[in-house]
């Protein structure tokens, strides 16, 4: 009889410790039944045909974690699998090679992860596979924070104050997963059980991609720049953000781990990680907001139709200096500062009159932490058509904003 596997799906949550599926996956299905653990990535077709660029960082970025993950579950004598397909047709093949009880992983909330979700699901129902899904990539989800009566915020601000008073410790305790993958690790998987095939590494080339030569910024949480974050934050020309983005985009940090240093360190970096959860049930909720302005009104508004100044923008060659430096700085290493990001957003809206759309899709492209409710969400601010924005007719005027963060053109 062939061993039964749980097979643990990773995907936003790319780290073993504190990891909400992955701790589930061994407290539900393997330690109690004496199933093997079969960590699995999937280098998902259908996302990655749809990127322009072939050295694009973030692929890079998830194959060197990966390269992480492999290391440390060698140490514990458990394979990772990392496949290269559509999902369906991946898990499909798989599920043919050896036997599977269970595929666990962790919540994604994107309309078209959802979708994805659901074709898994009815295919792990029609081979008698259960499909489990848990919270992970945000302290709350869904409707976890809402009105009294029920319905979901769309301010930003009550929905902050009644997200503080549901923060109970229990919810930013970590998931000791690694802990029992180190305890447990000589009854979890046999790697000679498993086909050769689908254990084998894939490289970058591979799956159609080559590196980059974009520097990643490095996993590190670091407190002595958190403590002075609602001094510095504002200032482009100084180390004064956490630069994180990147790695809550794709799990390889807890965001319980964020807050929990949040709380003890600064509580405008906490308002940010608010900021993150509330663009994300904004998004649950409100799944239209992808293609068109949360505010249905101002679906009829005429933007202009300038290619020539909207490649202005994007090669930083407007002639506005913030504007021109942000740009610079976004094609060159995939960041931008978060006050430079408004000011440029600004820019093409108010001043180019140019669809925020076209610039939400050119972050999407570049940016190394790209998220698409916080970037849509970002976008939709700026241009006034979203929740939570500002009157249509607000402006950021590029050159006082200059004056202002960065007075002495040091980031300039």
């Amino acid at each position: 009889m062939n061993q039964k596997h749980t097979v643990f799906w990773l995907r936003r949550d790319l780290r073993l410790d504190d990891n909400a599926g992955l701790y589930h996956a061994l407290k539900n299905h393997i330690l109690p039944h004496g199933q093997k653990l079969l960590p699995l990535f999937i280098f998902d077709t259908e996302i990655l045909n749809k990127l322009e660029d072939k050295n694009d960082a973030r692929v890079h970025f998830i194959h060197d974690t990966l390269s992480e993950i492999r290391n440390q579950l060698q140490d514990l004598k458990i394979p990772l699998v990392v496949l290269h397909g559509n999902p369906k047709t991946v898990l499909s093949e798989l599920f043919d090679q050896i036997e599977v009880s269970a595929v666990v992983t962790n919540h994604d909330y994107e309309p078209s992860a959802i979708e994805r979700d659901k074709v898994i699901e009815a295919l792990c129902k029609k081979r008698g596979i259960a499909f489990e899904t848990f919270k992970d990539q945000c302290l709350f989800e869904k409707s976890e924070v809402t009105k009294d009566d029920g319905k979901p915020y769309t301010v930003f601000t009550p929905y902050k104050n009644k997200w503080l008073k549901h923060l109970q410790p229990y919810y930013y305790e970590g998931y000791p997963s690694l802990k029992l993958c180190k305890e447990y690790a000589a009854t979890l998987t046999s790697p000679a059980q498993l086909p050769k095939k689908i254990t084998q590494p894939l490289t970058l080339s591979d799956i159609g991609f080559e590196p980059t030569s974009i520097r990643l910024p490095p996993r590190a949480i670091r407190t002595s720049i958190l403590k002075s974050y609602d001094k510095n934050r504002n200032f482009p020309a100084l180390d004064g953000t956490s630069r994180l983005g990147i790695h809550l985009r794709f799990g390889t940090l807890s965001i319980r781990k964020c807050v929990d240093i949040a709380l003890k360190t600064n509580d405008t970096w906490l308002s940010e990680l608010i900021w993150r959860d509330f663009f994300m049930q904004i998004l649950w909720h409100f799944p239209h907001v992808t293609n068109g302005p949360f505010r249905p009104e101002y679906s009829r508004i005429r933007w202009r139709q300038s290619e020539k100044d909207f490649e202005a923008w994007c090669q930083g060659k407007t002639g506005y200096a913030m504007v021109d430096a942000g740009m610079r700085e976004l094609n060159a290493t995939g960041h931008m500062h978060n006050r430079v990001r408004m000011v440029t957003a600004s820019f093409l809206t108010k001043h180019l009159l140019i669809d925020w759309r076209m610039g939400e899709r050119y972050f999407a492209r570049h940016l190394l932490d790209f998220d698409l409710s916080a970037n849509n969400g970002n976008w939709q601010w700026a241009a006034g058509t979203g929740c939570d924005a500002a009157p249509y007719f607000r402006v950021f005027n590029p050159d006082e904003q200059f004056k202002k963060f960065d007075s002495k053109g040091e980031y300039v």
